[in-house]
């Protein structure tokens, strides 16, 4: 068992679109599943998401190929709409992501805790290539 606190990972984007659509295409099962993936061989079939405290998500993520798969989910302990998101992986991990509105644009923070399988560079890319997945879904979406 590790002892001590983990290393915090950060990866952030600005996305052309106002919070408020940036949050809808965040929290949405149905937008979920058209970016929350890190590499096009990748995908994610199905998402669940009951974004209020204590509400839990899973989203399942899977090769495209059927080699691999795996459910990512948590729990959540903070929801401030259009502002703030944090919750617990399975894991025990924290995760937090801020909404910062700046007009027009919303830059997304997201911190998480490390884990200790794969190097901190590897998992900050593969956190990162999920957030500019999401940036290029949210400024491409014409959905309300």
């Amino acid at each position: 068992m590790e002892t001590g606190s983990k290393a915090n990972i950060t990866v952030e984007a600005i996305i052309h679109k106002p919070v408020e659509e940036v949050w809808k295409y965040w929290a949405q099962p149905q937008h979920i599943t058209q970016w929350c993936s890190a590499s096009d061989d990748w995908h994610a079939p199905t998402a669940e998401n009951d974004l209020r405290v204590g509400g839990k998500f899973v989203t399942r993520m899977e090769a495209r190929d059927g080699s691999a798969g795996f459910d990512f989910g948590g729990v959540y302990d903070e929801v401030r709409t259009n502002e703030l998101i944090s919750y617990t992986m399975e894991d025990g991990r924290k995760v937090t992501i801020h909404f910062i509105d700046q007009g027009n644009d919303t830059k997304v923070v997201e911190t998480f805790e490390a884990e200790a399988i794969h190097s901190a560079e590897m998992q900050q890319a593969g956190w990162q290539a999920i957030l500019d997945n999401f940036k290029k879904y949210s400024e491409m979406s014409k959905e309300d």
